[in-house]
């Protein structure tokens, strides 16, 4: 058996470039651009809004129709690949979501912008996979961790830069150039992956390679039902409406028929076969989670400073900060040691670090300064540096490199589920621990409380000066209302990031259900 995996090392190692980090450079670009696009456009999105006269619901599809599109091309890239050659492929996703940013920046309409974000999206989608696979078929095994360490700095610092790079644009320019910052970068990105990527000959263009169009319709239904499902279901009472039950149904009867059909049929739109390796479900699944806690956290914590504590976009934007330096000095930490060190131990300390910042910010309260919030955000982006990438190369060192872009499209496909439902679920967190919290308060505004008596009494004295006594006594209780809202709301911010910082640390144990990494130094023994 070890005889076989040497064999398969050395025959992979034939195809590595002479020069592996000269395809870095223009993979790091075009992955820090799209991926900061996804978050840089949140901040710029009331003001679209605005210039097309649409009500906040309507617009919410101008990131929808991105998340979509994105999300169905994800899965797809092995079968593009093979079709039009990986690096061919590569270069026309790049170009793509170049050309759609242009398109964007020039919309007139809400339909306009919709369609050019779905060719955003859809060009967009294969860029993260394919550059994942390539960083990791670019390196030999033993130097795979410093690699995907630098892969790990747009995968996880952009998504922190965008928001304040988005307010910023948005204060001081106009929102259009949200998306015409793409356009110079992407054609760049594109230049240098034609000249610098390499194109091992399993990665080539195969000839006879048919489109699985029934494999495809069925992903497409999947997950379009899905992302209105988590994008709507909070605001229709979940599974109280029909129609909700009813997209939930279809959406799960594609995604069981898409799955299906891809185990039986020929020629299909994926390979479902790497799901037989347990360190790549585990790992898919570990990462899941981690999506689904990073991206609800950069959703929860904006709102709490502009909401509760008074902040500006531009000023909550520039909060998270500290979590971008924080990934910067665990991504200096990685490229150091993440061939050194066994990978288990640094997702465990990455995950412990994620789970003590989230239950750090389930300790604040309203009196808070901003080292309170600076703290916890630096460790929290040093637990998904610490954790990100060490857990990318345990759930795909036991796959051979021509697995890899097959492997990283499903992996990135359930990765972006996971970042939906974290979104969908902190929302639903927040209306429903505020009812909760506020039912169980609420019986403290009574005559029988002499507190809360006291202090409408105070109140009311003070406005009485002003308007009528019983106007100010019912200002007054209005007040004390509001300070009720105010504070069940709080609980509800609170109840979420710690349920959060909870499940990183429910996830240590299945750490160990992976064999121990092969440093360098064990691979010389």
């Amino acid at each position: 058996m070890s005889t076989q995996v040497n064999q398969i090392e050395e025959d992979e190692n034939k195809y590595l470039p002479e020069n592996p980090w000269l395809s870095c450079a223009p993979i790091l670009l075009a992955v820090f651009v799209f991926v900061m696009d996804g978050t840089i456009a949140n901040v710029a999105l009331p003001h679209m809004a605005g210039s097309f006269s649409a009500t906040r619901d309507e617009s919410i599809w101008i990131l929808t129709s991105y998340l979509i599109a994105s999300g169905i091309v994800i899965p797809s890239v092995d079968f593009f690949s093979k079709f039009f050659g990986r690096k061919n492929f590569y270069i026309i996703s790049i170009l793509l979501f170049t050309l759609a940013s242009l398109l964007c920046g020039m919309a007139q309409t809400l339909g306009q912008m919709v369609i050019f974000r779905v060719l955003q999206g859809a060009g967009g989608g294969g860029i993260v996979p394919l550059s994942q696979a390539i960083m990791m078929e670019s390196f030999p095994k033993e130097r795979r961790g410093t690699a995907m360490a630098l892969f790990g700095m747009g995968v996880i610092i952009a998504p922190i830069v965008g928001p304040v790079l988005g307010g910023w644009i948005t204060d001081n320019w106009t929102w259009p150039w949200v998306f015409f910052i793409n356009v110079p970068l992407g054609c760049i990105a594109a230049v240098m992956a034609k000249k610098l990527l390499f194109n091992p000959p399993y990665a080539q263009r195969q000839p006879g390679v048919k489109m699985d169009w029934f494999g495809f319709g069925l992903l497409t239904l999947w997950l379009i039902c899905l992302q209105v499902f988590f994008d709507k279901g909070n605001n229709a009472d979940w599974f109280n409406a029909t129609w909700i039950r009813w997209i939930f149904t279809i959406s799960c009867l594609a995604a069981i028929g898409f799955f299906i059909s891809q185990i039986f049929r020929k020629n299909t739109l994926v390979d479902v076969s790497v799901f037989k390796n347990k360190e790549f479900v585990i790992g898919t699944f570990i990462q899941v989670v981690m999506n689904a806690v990073l991206y609800s956290s950069v959703a929860i914590l904006p709102q709490f400073l502009q909401s509760m504590m008074g902040y500006t976009a531009f000023l909550s934007g520039v909060s998270m900060m500290p979590r971008g330096l924080g990934s910067l000095t665990a991504m200096v930490i990685c490229a150091f040691i993440a061939d050194i060190v066994d990978k288990r131990k640094m997702v465990i300390v990455g995950l412990a670090l994620i789970g003590t910042a989230s239950l750090t910010f389930g300790f604040l309260n309203l009196q808070i300064a901003t080292i309170n919030i600076m703290i916890p955000n630096y460790l929290m982006g040093m637990g998904m540096g610490l954790s990100m990438i060490p857990i990318i190369n345990l759930s795909m060192e036991t796959l051979a490199n021509s697995q890899m872009t097959n492997a990283s499209g499903l992996q990135n496909l359930f990765k972006n589920i996971g970042s939906a439902i974290g979104t969908s679920l902190v929302a639903t967190f927040l209306t429903r621990f505020a009812q909760m919290h506020q039912f169980m308060m609420v019986g403290k505004l009574s005559d029988l409380n002499p507190v809360f008596v006291q202090k409408v009494q105070v109140t009311a004295a003070a406005l009485s000066q002003y308007t009528s006594i019983d106007i100010a006594k019912y200002m007054a209780m209005y007040a004390q209302y509001g300070t009720l809202i105010k504070q069940s709301t709080l609980w509800a911010f609170m109840d979420s990031f710690r349920i959060f910082g909870m499940s990183c640390f429910i996830l240590i144990p299945l750490l160990f259900l992976f064999k121990k990494s092969k440093s360098r130094e064990i691979k010389k023994s």
